[in-house]
């Protein structure tokens, strides 16, 4: 009968966080806005990421994924994370993406850039920032331009071009809402212009 105890309590216990670990909330974040590639053309820029949050009460901290800046007609993809993410870049603190040798140049001064070149961030200058914490708007400071803006040939080639660098950072409202939600879907970006280019 002990034994039947024992085994029923340590069954509970090895249930409780499964149990519990569907406590967190889930939400999807995006922000989609107008602006110039670094060639100049007109393009939609996305914003994207998602959330974990979870109760005061909860051992867990808050997780998230990190952010996804998505330019139209461009195949570049950047992902901006902070310290809480094994992908984070040691180019600077709080959120950011560093940029990748052969890719990146710094705008201001044309040189090559590297990891340790500070490309983009999010509320520049808050060195403890976190994804998490981002409310209904950010900043992104954008501080390289691609090195190539195409690659590959004929058919096959594609656009890597990204988001303008500039000085003044960015300002991107952000739409939050539950994970899943019908409503919450970030829009899909329309190619049809890049076809024209």
């Amino acid at each position: 009968m002990k034994n039947h105890r024992f085994c029923l309590l340590l069954s509970c216990l090895l249930c409780l966080p499964l149990v519990l670990g569907g406590c967190a909330s889930y939400y999807s974040h995006y922000g989609l806005f107008p602006a110039e590639n670094s060639e100049g053309d007109p393009r939609q820029i996305m914003l994207n990421w998602q959330t974990a949050d979870y109760p005061d009460w909860w051992f867990v901290a808050d997780k998230s994924t990190p952010i996804t800046v998505t330019t139209q007609c461009s195949t570049r993809s950047w992902r901006l994370a902070d310290d809480s993410h094994a992908e984070a870049g040691e180019c600077a603190d709080g959120i950011r993406a560093c940029g990748q040798a052969g890719l990146d140049r710094v705008a201001a001064s044309g040189e090559p850039a590297d990891d340790e070149t500070l490309c983009l961030s999010v509320n520049a200058g808050e060195a403890e920032a976190k994804v998490v914490d981002i409310g209904a708007s950010l900043e992104l400071l954008v501080s390289c331009r691609p090195a190539v803006t195409r690659r590959g040939e004929g058919d096959d080639q594609e656009g890597v071009d990204y988001l303008r660098a500039s000085p003044v950072p960015y300002i991107v409202h952000i739409r939050t809402s539950p994970r899943g939600a019908l409503n919450g879907r970030p829009p899909v970006m329309d190619d049809s212009v890049c076809d024209a280019d």
